[in-house]
């Protein structure tokens, strides 16, 4: 009996299993019905598997398990490790990923205006890689008609939200109607990192560069005043292998495979990053990204930057559908032995990239141009780190008072925080 024999026939097995006696039974008239017939008109009997086959109950039964659909929803405002990680989380309880992104206009009615619009949201959400379907200019409440349409138009079966509480402006429950409909579960706040973190990041390191323009930031012992809010002062981050792993693919290249590299800082990760890191990802199968320590980022754009630290940067870009790798604290200068080692075989940069007055003279490209494997990748868009950190310098009042706020929630929910299970 060869293999699609045995294939075409393993229902009888599964009705041996299954259906003992009724099979029992079907076999013995089975052989009767045959015999008679042979024996009274010299015909054989039909095959067993050819008359067998027409009930039901023996077919093969192939259950297919419901794809569980769970929603989350978000404004994604200076989008950061810790929106990939409640992505993450969120998308661990179901099968697929729905995510709103909440408009504008909601945004601006219920916590004060963005910094970033709704396409460069949507694209930072959409770059994810547990993000399955996006839905564009969500509302900020749950209400009864729009859970409705989740549930009926959608096929979501839950709603995912972060341990820290939602308020709406009136003090009520943004997903109060969620919770009651039993449709909600809960995931943990990924500690250490918020937007209105982010924003008073950026507020003060911008006012440490004004600062330092009107003045002399030297000490009396001549050395200069290295420390700056924005190097950690006001991160909470605590990185640990385990989150890295979360975040990492887990894979490294085929034996074959071209492996195309791409370097920078990658601070307050952008739609920019996105779609550059797209860009180069389509140019070969593996994509491999270095980012820069603190030291070279400060040293090439001033002592302002980064905004973020390394491991936070690296566990931004790790969070991209088009990262299969990063190099962490990759070095500035691209050298053969570096190409070598990791099997690059393209290197890439894009032709829209931070002001660095800093720079030094030597070009860091120079070894893969010498090679002929450097390419110089046209930037879809015009995004940069200092460009979004103007954003919110130009709005300085407006930005000022929504942190106001915020900060007096944040202390709040750390001074009442209890230890919650998860990752």
């Amino acid at each position: 009996m060869g293999p699609m024999d045995y294939e075409s026939n393993s229902w009888i097995w599964d009705g041996v299993c299954y259906y003992p006696h009724l099979f029992g039974g079907l076999m013995l008239t089975a052989a009767l019905l045959g015999f008679s017939t042979s024996y009274f008109s010299g015909n054989g009997a039909p095959s067993l598997p050819f008359f067998w086959s027409d009930f039901g109950i023996f077919q093969k039964r192939k259950s297919e398990k419901k794809r569980i659909r769970v929603y989350m929803d978000g404004c994604f405002d200076l989008m950061h490790f810790g929106h990939a990680n409640a992505l993450r989380q969120a998308k661990a309880l179901g099968d697929e990923l729905v995510v709103g992104v909440v408009s504008d206009e909601e945004i601006i009615a219920n916590k004060g205006p963005p910094v970033l619009p709704m396409e460069e949201r949507l694209a930072l959400v959409s770059g994810l890689k547990w993000v399955d379907e996006v839905i564009a200019n969500a509302p900020y409440a749950i209400t009864e008609q729009f859970m409705n349409r989740l549930f009926n138009e959608h096929k979501i079966d839950y709603i995912i939200h972060g341990d820290d509480p939602c308020l709406l402006p009136d003090g009520t429950d943004a997903y109060a109607l969620a919770k009651k409909a039993g449709r909600y579960k809960q995931i943990k706040r990924t500690e250490g990192v918020s937007s209105t973190d982010i924003v008073g990041r950026i507020l003060s390191s911008m006012n440490d560069a004004t600062d330092s323009k009107n003045h002399n930031e030297t000490s009396p012992n001549g050395d200069s005043n290295k420390e700056s809010s924005s190097h950690g002062a006001l991160s909470h981050f605590l990185p640990t292998s385990h989150r890295i792993v979360q975040f990492s693919n887990g894979r490294g290249p085929g034996p074959n495979a071209r492996i195309v590299y791409i370097d920078g800082a990658f601070d307050l990760f952008h739609a920019g990053h996105i779609e550059i890191l797209k860009s180069a990802r389509q140019l070969g199968d593996f994509l491999l990204v270095g980012i820069h320590n603190d030291q070279t980022a400060s040293k090439l754009r001033g002592k302002q930057f980064p905004i973020m630290h390394l491991h936070e940067r690296s566990l931004g870009v790790l969070g991209c559908q088009y990262v299969d790798e990063v190099i962490i604290g990759a070095p500035w200068e691209i050298t053969r032995d570096m190409i070598t080692t990791f099997n690059i075989s393209l290197v890439v940069h894009g032709t829209v990239a931070e002001n660095n007055p800093f720079a030094s003279d030597s070009d860091p490209y120079a070894v893969p141009k010498s090679m002929g494997i450097f390419k110089l990748l046209e930037s879809p868009k015009n995004i940069t780190t200092t460009s979004i950190a103007k954003r919110i310098v130009a709005n300085h009042d407006a930005f000022k008072k929504r942190n106001a706020k915020k900060v007096e929630s944040e202390k709040k929910y750390y001074a009442e925080k209890k230890y919650i299970c998860g990752d």
